[in-house]
């Protein structure tokens, strides 16, 4: 006899992946990115302020220490930002990777960028850089059969755990 089938219930995404957060236009007054700065760090979870650009904890994380490097003003591509913009974002995310490193011991780091719906933005219309901590055999058979991921801890202490390590100017 088979054992019944577990189950791992994650019905937190459904408004994300329905659309009915409003997160996946991200344009306009309404755009997610262009309202996180307006929270504090610890309700936004942001890790790092700079001038020209902000570091977050993705709130839908494929994993633990999950977070996007984005530019503080409103813009949809990459060639619309300034150079200074552009330098900005990349040392945010040099100081990420590092914090990423000493935070999770991360034996690797992915880093990304989905640039219009059509190439899996979830925030299309404010452009931003993913990076994820990674590890030897740290995918397993969860996300192909189930469509779920598995994360040992909650945003709340990846926030903190990422804040103690932060290299570099924050907020």
């Amino acid at each position: 006899m088979t054992p019944p089938m577990e189950r791992i219930w994650s019905g937190w995404r459904a408004a994300y992946v329905t659309g009915e957060t409003g997160e996946l236009e991200g344009s306009g007054p309404e755009c997610l990115f262009c309202s996180l700065p307006g929270l504090s760090d610890d309700e936004a979870y942001i890790v790092e302020r700079t001038e020209l650009t902000y570091t977050v904890l993705n709130a839908y994380p494929y994993t633990s220490g999950h977070v996007m490097v984005v530019p503080a003003r409103h813009e949809a591509d990459f060639e619309g930002l300034t150079s200074e913009e552009g330098a900005a974002l990349f040392a945010a995310l040099q100081r990420t990777v590092g914090a990423l490193k000493a935070a999770f011991n991360a034996e690797g780091v992915n880093l990304g960028a989905n640039i219009g719906r059509p190439a899996g933005a979830g925030v299309p219309g404010h452009v931003h850089l993913h990076a994820l901590p990674r590890w030897s055999g740290d995918t397993n058979f969860i996300t192909a059969v189930a469509e779920a991921r598995v994360l040992p801890e909650d945003l709340r202490t990846t926030w903190s755990r990422l804040r103690e390590v932060w290299p570099g100017p924050a907020s």
